[in-house]
């Protein structure tokens, strides 16, 4: 178990210290950032991992709350995306096959015929280019990356940037920008687990959750969405008021038979498109730690760890069991290009992607 401790010394940034070298000789580093209350966030420049996030409880003491591995073998072996920037396209795409403008793209299929998260090398596997900041009271982290054309079979150059920025307020904020010169589809989201007791303390179970989301998009036997959106209430899939993780995951419900849990897209209530707006609200009421997330994206995707089996073995020797973190990926809906009802994902050359995304690290007493 980690060990709780009281404020570390303040300081915004951390050394670049090297975290290893990838089989193919490529030098890895990592990043430490932290605010004026202590909150501190680690990140690598493999996968833009966020490695570690440390904030207090009610009582002041810190833990680490992020999933993840105490060297670069375990994120270069990792199954389960944990920390990960993930894309071009984030979630599933049926047998890797979509239209975009008449042109049949096949992509690479790594999920059980489907393709999943960018495909066989995403970009969970990628170096990226790492420079560090810190200006108006906050740092942060800009990572960059060129996915070349053809890149698991999307067309077109496309070039991203990413920032995370830590402020004095407990905000993390994930700003996203790409460009093309190919028209392609891009649905990029942060893949960090979260376990608010501490990153190796037991299941999530007890986590309370609120979904602004009235309805979520129904998955098949190989959970790709039907195509349907589907209202919440009445189900267990209705978090519009909080309710703990574990109170309906068990019952007999057949989307949760399929997905072993919540493995699901919630469409957000939101006035606006474009604004950010509070897309989830996450407590674990013992210690009092909790997270608001914040997107301008349409959907949240909410999953329950349910594919984590202890083989992955953590920070600290940790093995992750079932359920022992959750995912909130903000993001469009999965398939999307294969749904004409769905939020467009389709980028063009002269355009710019752009999304952001916040994790607001509270207490609540």
């Amino acid at each position: 178990m980690t060990h709780p401790h009281t404020h570390a010394p303040v300081r915004r940034l951390g050394e670049r210290a090297p975290f290893g070298t990838t089989p193919s000789g490529e030098t890895v580093e990592q990043i430490e950032i932290a605010n004026a209350n202590g909150v501190r966030l680690a990140v690598l420049s493999y996968g833009g991992v966020i490695r570690a996030i440390h904030v207090p409880d009610r009582d002041g003491n810190f833990t680490d709350v992020a999933l993840g591995y105490d060297t670069l073998e375990g994120y270069v072996g990792d199954t389960a995306y944990l920390g990960a920037l993930v894309g071009r396209v984030a979630n599933r795409i049926a047998a890797g096959r979509m239209s975009v403008d008449g042109r049949e793209l096949t992509l690479a299929r790594n999920a059980d015929g489907n393709h999943l998260h960018g495909g066989m090398r995403g970009f969970d596997k990628a170096v990226w280019s790492m420079t560090s900041f810190e200006r108006d009271g906050a740092a942060g982290v800009v990572l960059s990356h060129v996915s070349p054309d053809g890149d698991e079979g999307y067309p077109g150059t496309l070039r991203i940037e990413v920032t995370y920025t830590l402020d004095d307020s407990d905000r993390l904020r994930v700003d996203y920008l790409a460009s093309t010169d190919a028209v392609t589809p891009v649905n990029l989201t942060q893949h960090s687990y979260f376990n608010l007791h501490g990153a190796d303390v037991g299941d999530v179970l007890d986590h309370e959750l609120t979904l602004v989301a009235s309805r979520f998009t129904p998955v098949n036997e190989a959970l790709i969405p039907t195509g349907e959106l589907r209202a919440v209430r009445g189900t267990p899939f209705d978090f519009t008021a909080p309710h703990a993780i574990g109170e309906r995951i068990g019952d007999a419900d057949e989307q949760l038979r399929l997905a072993r849990g919540y493995d699901h897209n919630f469409a957000i209530d939101r006035a606006s498109d474009g604004d950010l707006a509070l897309a989830a609200r996450l407590t674990e009421p013992v210690s009092g730690r909790g997270v608001d997330v914040y997107t301008t994206e349409p959907g949240i995707q909410f999953y329950s760890g349910n594919f984590l089996d202890g083989r992955a073995i953590g920070k600290g020797g940790h093995p992750y069991r079932f359920r022992t973190g959750l995912a909130l990926e903000t993001q469009h809906f999965p398939d999307a290009p294969n749904h004409p009802s769905f939020p467009s994902i389709v980028l063009r050359p002269g355009e710019e992607y752009r999304t952001s995304t916040v994790y607001h690290f509270v207490v609540r007493t």
